[in-house]
């Protein structure tokens, strides 16, 4: 049991994942060249197919005239296919870039801009709710109860004494029994 809370030690040495590393680059090497080997058979037979070799051996001056004309056509037209297709690619890279855009913008990658605090009133909120053809206004202060403060004063009435003396009768056990007593006895 010891030896599974140690470090697991790699059953590979390190010279065999050296070998296994070289036999590896080595055969990707091999693969990549015969890849290579396989695209330029290709190229040969597909242009084997589409140009056949011309044979201008016993042909006269207007016949290679011809030829030359019939060649230049051939080229034109590939050529504008060549062009129809780069502009297919390049909107279609445009397009891709563009959802790409979108799917981050859905996924919440970019940026959010900071928020700035609006003070609405309650009739602006009203106003926006109902439309502009319902006029309310709400006065939120016209229902709370009106308390005068000059009656709030009299009632208290103010007692100036010494902080000092308030805080050496309060100051240890003494003075939280006396707090405790003072809360427990009703007010007469």
């Amino acid at each position: 049991m010891p030896e599974q809370n140690q470090e697991r030690k790699s059953k590979i040495t390190a010279s065999r994942k050296l070998m296994l590393k070289s036999l590896l680059l080595a055969r990707a090497k091999e693969a990549l060249e015969q890849e290579i080997i396989d695209k330029e058979e290709e190229k040969k037979r597909y242009l084997t197919e589409r140009v056949p070799p011309q044979n201008t051996g016993g042909l006269s001056f207007r016949e290679l005239q011809e030829l030359c004309r019939e060649l230049h056509s051939k080229i034109d037209i590939v050529d504008e296919e060549r062009y129809d297709i780069e502009a297919k690619v390049i909107h279609n890279t445009r397009e891709i870039q563009d959802l790409n855009l979108k799917v981050f913008d859905l996924r919440g990658k970019f940026k959010r801009p900071n928020l700035r605090r609006v003070r609405v009133s309650a009739d602006a909120i009203l106003r926006s709710l109902l439309g502009s053809k319902h006029k309310v206004s709400m006065d939120l202060r016209a229902n709370l109860k009106s308390v005068k403060k000059e009656d709030a004063e009299k009632e208290r009435p103010v007692e100036v004494r010494d902080w000092r003396k308030n805080v050496e009768a309060m100051s240890g056990m003494e003075g939280r029994k006396k707090m405790f007593d003072a809360a427990s006895v009703p007010p007469q």
